[in-house]
C-alpha cells in the first residue's frame, strides 16, 4: 500500500510503499478514503511529543471503510463506513475510564502521533476509536468532522449558553467556519470575529448575525459589550492577543473556550475572573461524540468547506495549510 512517512522530526513527508498492516486483538483495518490535514499534524511532523517512534505516518481526521477485523472485535463488520479522530480509543480499566472520562484515558493511543495515522491507503485502529459515518456524508465531508467538527461541536455544547444567547466565534478559519455553523444551528445569536472586512460576507453566509472586525483587538470587547455581552466566546484562531481581547466581551457569567493553540500566553485581568467570568479549553471528543456531531451536521446542514489533494501531494497540502493559504480545510484523498 502507499503511505506518507516522516522519517525523523522535522523531516519531509515522503510517499513510500509498505506492506498492508494486519489488525491485532480488538483492532480493525480501515481502508482510508479521505484524511483531513490539520494544524495538529505539526505534532508528528516536527516531533513535538516526547519519545515518538519514527518513521511515522500523520493524520487524525480519517474516513474510510472497515476491510479487516482482528480477533475479539465485537459490534463492527466488514464494509462499515467509519471515521477515526485524534482519540485513538480507550482501555476501559484505568482510573479515567472507570470514571467514564474516555477522552483522557491514560492508555489511549493518539492517531497519527503515537501510532500511524490516515495519510495512507490503510491504517489500523482500535475498535473503541471508531465512529460510524452517516450515509448522507461523503468521506471528504466526514473527515474534518473527526477533529475540527467534534472540537467545535463539543465546545459549544459545554459552554453553558442557551438558545437565544450571544455566542462569539473568534476566527473564521478551519475551525471557526464550522463553529459558526454549529452555533447558528443550535439557536445561538452568533457574532463572528475576524480581521478586516473581507471575512464578513462568509461569516454571514455561514449563519452569523453580527460581524466584529478584530483588526483592532482592543475594540473587540467593546463591540461585544454593545451587543449585550457574550455568554461564550469560542476562540478558534491561535492568536493570543486576539483571544485575550475577546475576554473583555464576555458578560458576567461568560466563558472563554480556547480551541486554537497559541505559543504565546493569554492575558487575563484578575478583576474579570472575580466578576464570574471563566477561561477554559476544549479538545476533541470520544468516538460516540464524533458520531453525534456528524448526525447533527446531517440534520442541520452543517458542512466543512474543503479543498482536496491526492495522497501523493500530502507535503504540498500540509505546507499550504501551515502557511494559511488553504480554503478553510484541506482533505487528502486516496482514490479508493
Amino acid at each position: 500500500m502507499r503511505a506518507i512517512e516522516v522519517a525523523y522530526p522535522g523531516g519531509p513527508m515522503e510517499l513510500v510503499e509498505r506492506p498492508l498492516p494486519e489488525p491485532g486483538p480488538g483492532e480493525v483495518r480501515v481502508k482510508v478514503q479521505a484524511c483531513g490535514v490539520c494544524h495538529s499534524d505539526e505534532v508528528s511532523k516536527e516531533g513535538y511529543f516526547p519519545n515518538l517512534a519514527y518513521p511515522l505516518t500523520p493524520g487524525h481526521e480519517v474516513a474510510g471503510v472497515i476491510d479487516a477485523l482482528g480477533p475479539g472485535v465485537v459490534g463492527w463488520g466488514l464494509g462499515q463506513r467509519v471515521g477515526v479522530g485524534w482519540f485513538g480509543g480507550q482501555c476501559g480499566h484505568c482510573d479515567r475510564c472507570r470514571r467514564g472520562d474516555f477522552t483522557t484515558c491514560r492508555n489511549s493511543p493518539i492517531t497519527g502521533v503515537t501510532r500511524n495515522g490516515g495519510y495512507a491507503e490503510a491504517m489500523i485502529a482500535h475498535s473503541t476509536a471508531l465512529a460510524l459515518i452517516p450515509d448522507e456524508l461523503s468521506a471528504v465531508e466526514a473527515a474534518p468532522m473527526l477533529c475540527a467538527g467534534i472540537s467545535t461541536y463539543n465546545a459549544l455544547l459545554r459552554c453553558g449558553a442557551r438558545p437565544g444567547d450571544l455566542v462569539a466565534v473568534q476566527g473564521i478559519g478551519g475551525l471557526g467556519h464550522l463553529a459558526v455553523q454549529f452555533a447558528a444551528r443550535m439557536g445561538f445569536r452568533v457574532a463572528a470575529i475576524a480581521r478586516g472586512p473581507e471575512r464578513e460576507a462568509l461569516a454571514r453566509q455561514l449563519g452569523a448575525l453580527h460581524y466584529v472586525d478584530g483588526a483592532d483587538p482592543a475594540a473587540v470587547g467593546l463591540a461585544l459589550q454593545a451587543l449585550g455581552g457574550a455568554r461564550a466566546v469560542i476562540a478558534t484562531a491561535p492568536d493570543a492577543r486576539s483571544i485575550s481581547a475577546a475576554i473583555e466581551g464576555l458578560n458576567l457569567e461568560g466563558v472563554l473556550v480556547v480551541l486554537g493553540v497559541s505559543g504565546e500566553p493569554i492575558e487575563v485581568l484578575p478583576r474579570l475572573l472575580l466578576s464570574g467570568r471563566k477561561v477554559t479549553g476544549s479538545a476533541g471528543g470520544a468516538a460516540i461524540e464524533s458520531e453525534a456531531a456528524m448526525a447533527f451536521s446531517v440534520l442541520t446542514g452543517v458542512r466543512p468547506m474543503v479543498e482536496t489533494f491526492p495522497l501523493e501531494r500530502a507535503g504540498e497540502a500540509y505546507e499550504r495549510m501551515m502557511a494559511g493559504q488553504a480554503q478553510l480545510r484541506i482533505v487528502l484523498t486516496t482514490g479508493q
